[in-house]
């Protein structure tokens, strides 16, 4: 299954480089300070440019679990939405998962866009459970997508096939409970 509809929103699972996607918004798996450095935030600098760095550095700090946006640069996004899951000492929480899962939902309604692509928050560098990420993460966009929402497409990135399952078997109990 690489695929649930709920309402008038597709929520969808992609192998591979969220940079590669073709959406209006990327989120980038931020510390709360902003600064790119390796994992998702990393290969959003190396695509999109430095200027991506810039713009996050310039509006952070922020508190852990909030997100902000700026530009793609030279990504196909128009947007990176930096959501920081983790502070400086780079150990996400459930809380901290889920608040800036949430986060980045309310900045991409506030930007009106129509699709939104996540990685899996915390789990790269964080190490934060998968399976348990996986399910944080497709709970708040459940929750979201049952109000109203400009948002047509939100797609789960994954850059492993171990990430990929994780996400999957969550997916199919969301699916479970809406059939």
């Amino acid at each position: 299954m690489n695929q649930l509809r709920i309402g008038s929103v597709a929520i969808e699972l992609y192998l591979g480089d969220i940079t590669d996607l073709r959406v209006d918004a990327v989120v980038n798996a931020a510390n709360n300070y902003l600064q790119m450095g390796a994992g998702v935030a990393g290969a959003i600098k190396r695509r999109g440019g430095h200027v991506i760095e810039q713009e996050a550095v310039a509006k952070g700090p922020i508190p852990i679990g909030e997100a902000v946006a700026t530009t793609a640069g030279n990504l196909k996004a128009r947007y990176v939405i930096h959501a920081a899951g983790m502070g400086p000492d780079l150990m996400p929480s459930a809380g901290s998962i889920r608040e800036s899962t949430k986060n980045s939902l309310r900045r991409a309604e506030e930007l009106h866009l129509r699709s939104i692509a996540f990685p899996a928050i915390g789990t790269g560098v964080g190490r934060f459970p998968l399976r348990e990420a996986a399910k944080i993460m497709i709970r708040a966009v459940g929750e979201h997508v049952s109000a109203p929402t400009s948002l047509r497409r939100i797609v789960f990135a994954l850059y492993t096939d171990r990430a990929y399952g994780a996400f999957e078997e969550e997916l199919l109990k969301k699916e479970r409970r809406y059939n």
